[in-house]
């Protein structure tokens, strides 16, 4: 028998907010264990807690990017549970009136475009996190991430194999990256995954028993769980077994699912409205407010740059892949006025700096309009391309003026003949040989002088006068 394999998504993103969802304690990854937390993070009797405007802007900028209705009253739920990493034994959550539902986003497949329809989109704080040291035999929780607010997007089960779930992924991590909802970053954990999955003969519409792998987070790792418990759906099947309907983990290091618990519904979390956050209503002037901050998206960013500033396809796309890319970009060509110029920059040097750094192009920090009076100093001839790119060095690490940088460093081109001649009559008296060479018909040889000449002149040289004045020097 032919069997197909239905897949939903749970996607918990980690809003790009400065302070937690109930409270003022900073999200800052990276803190040291337990240093973010306060009375109402940690569940202590008596906290009070106070709902974070700005988590909430964000989720429905969330909503309007995936095409969702955005609801003009919602409200916060307790879902009770117990686990170490859930201090108060319950997480606030929404379920009976989530902040977005009803939204859709499209994705690029083999066959053409697929919509994927988003169910809803709430909000909810985070948990902690659990540390597992087995050579001590002990567990430790660590609570910083605990009330880090966070959006749960709901898909449909409307994506049916590892490549439409890996480029609804990316999709939904292109958006919320571009309209700065959320840094994206799956190995810090702001992005995780939970999926549900199941399978059933090709052709049917009932929908087969599912399991729901949990707390996936890397693409990579997501894909291999699919291939592999679809597999294991229809093995179980084939011999005639019956598949319970469980939540599993993902053991990367086996490549194999491990069955974890039945899978709990509604009725196991004893959802009630939580009594110490009161009903959200939010109006029209904030949604409109909302809706006008929204970015120019990556594909229309994109056919803007080849159609107005003529950039390829190719460098458009590339640059859209970040909004810091663009960002950078546009404030560096508001300088400079060529696009290209500005493109080649970002897309060689400056993607090879953050690679060396071991960063990723949406933590570019680099100011636009001081790349811009770079690259304006590189055009007019007044600082060569290798120090321009040691400038940019700089860069990265200070604020910095290029021009005032380059004259201090002893960067900007010299147009003093006297010197560049004495440099030159240096450089072919220390190297008869090449220049013998030249003479005698040896191209390269011509290569070899005129590098040696401007390594004497640091390069602070415009490399055709330099040129013009060697090739006179050696016709004397």
């Amino acid at each position: 028998m032919r069997y197909e394999t239905v897949i939903g998504l749970e996607v918990h993103v980690e809003l790009a907010t400065k302070s937690k969802i109930f409270c003022a304690c900073s999200t800052a990854f990276g803190a040291a264990p337990n240093t973010q937390i306060c009375p109402v993070c940690t569940g202590m009797p008596g906290g009070i807690p106070q709902l974070n405007k700005g988590a909430v802007t964000l989720s429905m900028k969330a909503g309007m990017l995936l095409h969702c209705e955005i609801a003009g009253l919602c409200g916060f739920d307790k879902k009770n549970y117990f686990y170490p990493d859930l201090p108060s034994a319950y997480q606030r959550t929404q379920w009976y009136a989530p902040i977005a539902k009803n939204g859709y986003v499209e994705i690029e497949t083999a066959s053409g475009k697929k919509r994927v329809r988003i169910k809803q989109i709430h909000m909810e704080e985070d948990a902690g996190k659990l540390i597992h040291d087995e050579a001590a035999g002990v567990s430790l929780v660590d609570y910083n991430r605990a009330g880090v607010p966070l959006v749960e997007i709901v898909s449909e089960p409307d994506l049916s194999s590892p490549e439409e779930v890996a480029a609804y992924l990316n999709r939904l991590r292109t958006l919320l990256r571009f309209a700065e909802v959320s840094d994206c970053r799956m190995e810090q954990g702001s992005m995780r995954c939970d999926v549900n999955l199941s399978v059933r003969p090709a052709g049917a519409e009932a929908l087969g028993v599912r399991t729901e792998i949990k707390n996936m987070n890397s693409i990579s790792a997501i894909l291999r769980a699919i291939e592999y418990e679809s597999a294991r759906h229809v093995e179980v099947l084939e011999a005639g077994e019956e598949l319970l309907q469980e939540t599993r983990r993902w053991d990367e290091m086996r490549g194999v699912s491990v069955a974890m618990r039945d899978k709990q519904t509604a009725a196991d979390y004893r959802y009630f409205p939580d009594p110490d956050v009161m009903p959200l209503a939010v109006d029209a002037a904030w949604k409109q407010k909302v809706r006008e901050s929204l970015p120019e998206l990556p594909e229309q960013k994109k056919a803007r740059y080849v159609r107005e500033l003529g950039l390829s396809d190719y460098d458009a796309g590339l640059l859209c892949d970040s909004h810091a890319l663009c960002r950078c970009f546009e404030a560096a060509l508001a300088v400079c006025q060529n696009a290209k110029e500005c493109a080649n920059w970002l897309l060689s040097d400056v993607l090879a700096i953050l690679k060396r750094r071991q960063m990723i192009a949406d933590e570019l920090t680099l100011d636009g309009h001081s790349l811009g009076e770079l690259i304006l100093l590189v055009l007019a001839g007044k600082v060569g391309r290798a120090n321009a790119r040691k400038i940019l060095e700089e860069m990265f690490e200070r604020e910095l003026d290029p021009a005032a940088y380059a004259a201090k460093m002893g960067f900007l081109i010299s147009r003093d003949t006297d010197k560049i001649g004495e440099v030159i009559r240096a450089v072919l008296a220390e190297n008869a040989h090449a220049l013998a060479d030249y003479l005698g018909g040896k191209e390269k040889a011509f290569a070899a002088l005129f590098g040696a000449c401007m390594k004497q002149l640091r390069g602070n040289c415009d490399p055709q006068m330099l040129r013009e004045m060697l090739l006179e020097e050696i016709r004397k």
